[in-house]
């Protein structure tokens, strides 16, 4: 018989090596999926790693996908810490872009400078905006967050489409739908061949960090995190900081969206989000809610998914093959955390060995 007991505690770098462990096991399990399929799994892993920073073309596509995912994960860890699952960043990004979209289609004339100013502002607010939605209800009504800020999502990829199709659609585009370019004012910079977006982030994480363990705010999101109870006992506004919070998760993910519109895709459209505000999930509790991790984390995914494009030509293996590999991280990492919080015991059924006597 196997009996589960909880651990009192155990040494960081223990922690980490079990975690380490566990991301080792889904490479070597991987390793034999790959093996069935007729691959040296060695040199798979070493195409990955050459397809996303083989080149300048390539480490460049790597870090257009890093910066997406850190800073919606950042907006994500941000409602995590506080226990509000918060799984509507792809909406908010998909609103972000919108707004941003908006003001690069109607005030192109303004100069650069300006025009990204309000492309950002405009993209943050109503990303913000979009995640008090369900905030609001949470507070008033406690309401199930997980699955309102999952059916907003739907909701937002369908306004796009409606945009798309209907009164945005570019009246010179001939075949399939789509909104038009942005023009040069509305398009991001570049620094050292990348999109500014990398300086804002260095900066975002910079200003999380201070916030979320050096201010009276990150405190408030913490105690609300372990106990409700607690922080209205200490005389905390709780509501307040819950709509706060969550108006900040939003602002974070329609500044993501403003940046993939201006910065990479130039234009909108619902594939803008390439699924970044799910897999951004994934940074956050990889990192387990730490932010110096959210960079790392979403680095490291980044490879992952920019690697999968490259061995797709390369070994001609299907891109869902990569997805196979997230997942099997993904619950090699959960499981690890099982054996970090728990030890097992192997105990003799002495009462069976009675009964066979």
């Amino acid at each position: 018989m196997i009996r589960i007991s909880k651990r009192l505690e155990l040494p960081p770098y223990l922690q980490w090596l079990i975690r380490a462990s566990s991301i080792i096991f889904a490479l070597i399990i991987m390793s034999v999926f790959l093996l069935a399929l007729g691959h040296n799994p060695i040199k798979v892993y070493s195409a990955m790693v050459t397809g996303s920073f083989g080149t300048f073309f390539r480490f460049r596509k790597t870090i257009e996908l890093m910066i997406p995912l850190s800073i919606t994960a950042l907006g994500i860890l941000v409602a995590f810490k506080m226990k509000f699952w918060n799984i509507g960043a792809e909406g908010q990004i998909l609103m972000g872009a919108f707004a941003a979209t908006f003001f690069a289609l109607k005030f192109a004339y303004l100069p650069r400078p300006l025009l990204l100013i309000l492309m950002a502002i405009g993209g943050s607010l109503i990303g913000g905006l979009w995640a008090l939605i369900p905030a609001f209800f949470k507070v008033k009504y406690a309401t199930n967050e997980t699955l309102f800020t999952l059916m907003l999502n739907y909701i937002a990829i369908k306004w796009i489409i409606y945009l798309q199709y209907g009164p945005w659609k570019d009246p010179q585009q001939a075949g399939f739908p789509k909104i038009p370019d942005f023009s040069v004012n509305a398009t991001l910079p570049t620094l050292g061949g990348i999109h500014v977006g990398w300086l804002i982030l260095i900066a975002l994480v910079i200003i999380a960090h201070i916030v979320m363990n050096k201010t009276k705010f990150g405190f408030e999101i913490a105690v609300i995190g372990e106990s409700k109870n607690t922080a209205k006992y200490a005389g905390m506004s709780v509501n307040k900081v819950i709509l706060s919070t969550l108006f900040i998760s939003g602002a974070l993910g329609g500044l993501v969206g403003m940046m993939q519109t201006s910065g990479v895709h130039g234009t909108l459209s619902t594939s803008i989000t390439g699924g970044i505000g799910y897999t951004a999930i994934i940074v956050t509790w990889l990192a387990h809610v730490k932010v110096h991790l959210i960079p790392v984390i979403g680095l490291l995914f980044a490879v992952l998914i920019q690697g999968a494009f490259f061995i797709q030509t390369a070994f001609q293996i299907p891109h869902s093959v990569a997805d196979i590999l997230q997942g099997m991280i993904l619950f090699s990492a959960l499981g690890s955390e099982f054996f970090i919080n728990y030890r097992l015991h192997l105990v003799k059924n002495r009462r069976a060995k009675r009964v066979v006597k």
